[in-house]
């Protein structure tokens, strides 16, 4: 009887308990929720580590995290985005994609750099923001700690092939410094070679052999700096000389609230996505290009989407893509090619008139 009675207080007692750990849930949800935001907030600059050269000298590797999830901000060479000592130009970017950014860029220091410190300066929506770079010992980074951190690898996993992984290679096309006039669709090609490493977990693209071409599909979103954009011809893209239709990503059906995961996970497979590095217009690109900034919603076009997949390499080898610039300037366009472990940049500079 005693028994019976005590399991019968209990059950109100354990539902007790249930409901308040829904409400506690809920509650944390609705407070993890209240903290992202579309536009509004500021860019941190971050400091990822630095690697050692062959020559004994280093590269300082920086990226950022921008708070919003689609304001793209823009943030000139000068007080407010600088990088002491040595700048203010360093070769950061002046236009700020969303979200986290990982491994945009390298900085070049002597191999007597010792205990010296470089400081990114950066301030957006009136707050500034730093980050400090050093040679302290445990900031150093290798290729596997990028895979990591980029999401190549799951929690704690590794394998021979991948750690012998080779960044892509970007044969470039054209010159590098191109001029177009406003609302002029500006032509992109390159050829993007790769060792074929890692395999695509499936999808298209899957084990993209050494030597296979691919390229920009079209205005994707941390990375690499080094070598490698394919530019247009000479002068004036061809307004008739369009791109060819290259499929979309595959993606999976949009909804409104991203999976949970224990660590950001990355699609394998090697594409390739043009993004604005410097200017200030709007810049249209054809076809629509893969994200390159780590966009982890379902349903987006990048490799951190839940069930996305690479498109399909164009059957001729080549990947081409169309700019077209809303606003006079002079911008620097930047094409990442990307194996989804490892990544290799490019520039192209262009000169738009009105």
């Amino acid at each position: 009887m005693n028994g019976v009675s005590v399991v019968h207080r209990a059950r109100p007692a354990l539902l007790l308990l249930v409901a308040s750990a829904i409400v506690v849930f809920a509650g944390q949800r609705i407070s993890t929720q209240s903290l992202t935001y579309s536009s509004g907030q500021d860019v941190s600059p971050a400091f990822e580590g630095w690697e050692q050269n062959d020559d004994g000298s280093f590269n300082l590797v920086f990226g950022y995290m921008n708070r919003n999830w689609q304001e793209e901000i823009d943030v000139p060479v000068g007080p407010e985005n600088n990088i002491m000592p040595g700048g203010p130009d360093q070769g950061q970017p002046t236009h700020l994609l969303p979200r986290r950014n990982r491994f945009m860029f390298r900085v070049h220091v002597p191999k007597d750099f010792g205990e010296k410190e470089m400081v990114w300066t950066l301030t957006t929506h009136g707050k500034v923001n730093k980050a400090y770079a050093t040679l302290r010992t445990d900031y150093r980074i290798e290729n596997i700690d990028i895979m990591s951190e980029t999401g190549a690898l799951g929690a704690g996993t590794s394998n021979p092939e991948i750690r012998a992984d080779k960044p892509p290679v970007i044969e470039i096309e054209g010159m590098r410094t191109l001029t177009v006039k406003v609302g002029q669709p500006l032509t992109l090609t390159a050829t993007v070679t790769d060792d074929g490493v890692p395999r695509s977990r499936g999808g298209f693209g899957a084990g993209a052999p050494a030597g296979a071409a691919a390229g920009a599909p079209g205005g994707g979103r941390g990375g690499r700096g080094g070598p490698g954009a394919g530019a247009a011809a000479p002068g004036v893209g061809d307004a008739a000389a369009a791109p060819p239709a290259a499929p979309p990503a595959a993606r999976g059906p949009v909804v409104p609230a991203p999976p949970s995961r224990i660590t950001v996970g990355k699609s394998l497979g090697l594409h390739a996505a043009w993004f604005v590095w410097r200017g200030e217009g709007k810049v249209t690109f054809t076809p629509d290009q893969i994200d390159v900034w780590e966009d982890t919603r379902e349903g987006a076009n990048g490799p951190w989407a839940p069930r996305w997949q690479n498109p399909r390499p164009p059957v001729d080898g080549q990947w081409v893509s169309q700019a077209i610039f809303s606003e006079p300037g002079t911008y620097i366009l930047r094409l990442r090619a990307d194996d989804g472990a490892l990544t290799t940049d490019d520039d192209v500079t262009v000169r738009v008139t009105p």
